[in-house]
């Protein structure tokens, strides 16, 4: 019997879990790369993440502008503080996310590892929860989405 996309959220005839796959890099890692390097890492991200469109695993691809065009916002005791950057002091900052299907987080962290950016940082791999449960639970099911 071959494995048929059935809809989305499904893979096959197992139900597909979602997966953010945040993609940080070394900025001096980056930066000692060539120009030529860094298109050619790219062009392998960009046909790795058309591949998985094709395949109706992944559901959303972005990448993140600099992280020092960044503004970190805290409300703490009622008074709320701006910083430029990050949120954290960190070696790798977070460059872009991947949004995918998978059956497993085996299979997340393997589509994960298949990203040139795991050799100039860290892709991190977490399910993502389903929203629709947390409306349930506090008590907003069937709320409308409206803007």
């Amino acid at each position: 019997m071959d494995r048929v996309r059935a809809r989305p959220g499904r893979i096959g005839f197992l139900t597909a879990m979602k997966f953010m796959l945040l993609i940080y890099n070394d900025p001096a890692r980056l930066g000692a790369m060539t120009a030529d390097g860094f298109d050619s890492a790219m062009r392998t991200c960009l046909e790795h993440a058309d591949e998985l469109k094709r395949e109706g695993r992944l559901l959303e691809s972005q990448m993140l502008d600099d992280a020092t065009n960044a503004k970190s916002v805290r409300i703490r005791n009622g008074r709320q503080t701006t910083i430029d950057g990050p949120f954290a002091e960190t070696k790798e900052v977070l460059g872009g996310f991947n949004l995918i299907d998978a059956e497993s987080i085996d299979e997340a962290v393997r589509i994960a590892a298949e990203f040139p950016w795991a050799q100039t940082g860290c892709v991190e791999v977490r399910a993502v929860r389903d929203i629709e449960v947390v409306r349930k639970r506090v008590g907003l099911a069937g709320a409308a989405h409206a803007r």
